[in-house]
């Protein structure tokens, strides 16, 4: 089964022969290799391109260690691209297990007949600790797991089907050919221990490995709730009776965000125009990860939804900030409604809520309400669970089933 990632095919085609070095970020395991070196290479090969002008090296294959010297590696390119008359296409995945990585990459770029495309797992050699002329070199194309789009692509069956699966194991596509359920959950813990966790320990020469493992627990527990690196230190310390500082605890979730496991994002205040104190929002690339962690034992459907809404609007392209508005009570007092998500890109914007059920009219006009609130004219769109066709309100709010709203991406890329 293979998912339709034509989306990053295209991406990839628009950046082909720009002369800066391609770059395919993502979570160990999410597809980056496959997409390079499967449909990449295909559509290159269809586009005419010979077999013979395209090399793929795979720096976590033992049988390459050789050329993890950036010596070596470059005199292996140059031998491979000799005829100056022709053009070559390079492919490197995990970039960041040569030494000198920055040196060697920013040497081939004086190669004129040769399209560089790397892969890497963490954020780290696009961070700043990276020289800041390789960044101006590079183009970034960020990879997350399967959306649940690509995801029905591949597996067939009924929507619902569809969802069960995934909103339970995630979207990492290996999990495609995996069909019994206790292997998919084994698959997701021991990924998270033998892969994540040990890169994040072994990159960050981290000691203490229970501390951040509990840690990212404590954050999956909580997903989708506003928080602050206070009161995550205050429930670690209080839950597991250990003992973090604030400093430490923000030290971790850099490095679950540099590992591309958590995304953030902050609560801005909609009419005031500025964001809200230190208070985020954290999401999992991965929901089947997150579930994981916590032995698929708390599922909060509300929650898990949320983040898939929220994962469908960065793959999208959007960026996203947790939305916060003022408005005055019956008894004339003050207080700030929450909007699940502003999801902008360009011009556009959207305020987005998330709502897994809209069991009465009480219920909806509660998640109406901070919507009715907000005095501009971008568009406003309720998300509930299951199929329901966009209804437009006299309001101008749209209230969509979840399952449109993932397949149907016109719906808020007008």
């Amino acid at each position: 089964m293979i998912a339709n990632r034509e989306k990053y095919v295209e991406q990839l085609v628009e950046a082909q022969d720009n002369g800066l070095i391609k770059v395919i970020t993502g979570i160990h395991r999410c597809g980056k290799s496959f997409l390079l070196n499967k449909l990449f290479r295909a559509r290159l090969l269809a586009d005419g391109v010979s077999e013979h002008n395209i090399l793929f090296l795979n720096m976590e294959d033992w049988r390459m260690r050789k050329y993890r010297e950036a010596d070596v590696l470059l005199t292996r390119i140059e031998d491979f691209a000799a005829d100056q008359k022709q053009k070559y296409y390079v492919i490197i995945d995990e970039v960041q297990m040569i030494n000198h990585f920055v040196d060697a990459l920013n040497s081939l770029l004086h190669f004129d007949n040769i399209d560089i495309y790397v892969t890497g797992s963490n954020s780290r050699f696009l961070s700043t600790d990276v020289a800041t002329e390789f960044r101006v070199r590079s183009y970034e194309i960020h990879l997350y797991p399967l959306s649940f789009s690509e995801y029905v692509s591949a597996c067939g069956g009924t929507l619902q089907e569809a969802w069960d699966e995934y909103s339970l194991f995630g979207g990492l596509p290996v999990l495609l050919h995996i069909t019994n359920r206790e292997r998919k959950s084994e698959y997701l813990r021991q990924l998270f221990n033998t892969v994540y966790l040990r890169d994040i320990k072994e990159r960050n020469r981290i000691e203490n490995v229970p501390e951040i493992k509990e840690l990212i627990r404590v954050m999956a527990s909580g997903v989708g709730s506003l928080t602050n690196v206070n009161n995550l230190t205050n429930t670690f310390n209080s839950k597991k009776h250990l003992s973090l500082t604030n400093k430490t605890v923000n030290t971790y979730i850099k490095y679950f965000e540099e590992s591309f496991i958590l995304e953030h994002a902050l609560r801005y205040d909609i009419r005031g125009k500025q964001y809200i104190g230190a208070q985020s929002k954290y999401y999992f690339q991965d929901i089947g990860l997150r579930n994981a962690l916590l032995s698929f034992r708390q599922l909060d459907r509300g929650h898990v939804m949320e983040n898939i809404i929220y994962n469908e609007l960065r793959i999208l392209g959007f960026r996203v900030d947790v939305g916060g508005v003022e408005a005055r009570m019956s008894n004339g007092t003050r207080t700030q409604l929450e909007v699940d998500f502003i999801a902008e890109k360009d011009s556009r914007r959207y305020y987005i809520q998330s709502a897994y059920q809209l069991q009465d009219e009480t219920k909806e006009a509660q998640e109406k309400h901070s919507l009715l609130q907000i005095r501009d004219s971008f568009r406003k769109i309720i998300v509930v669970s299951g199929h329901y066709p966009p209804m437009l309100d006299d309001n101008g709010i749209i209230t969509v089933g979840l399952f449109q709203f993932l397949t149907d991406n016109n719906l808020i890329n007008q």
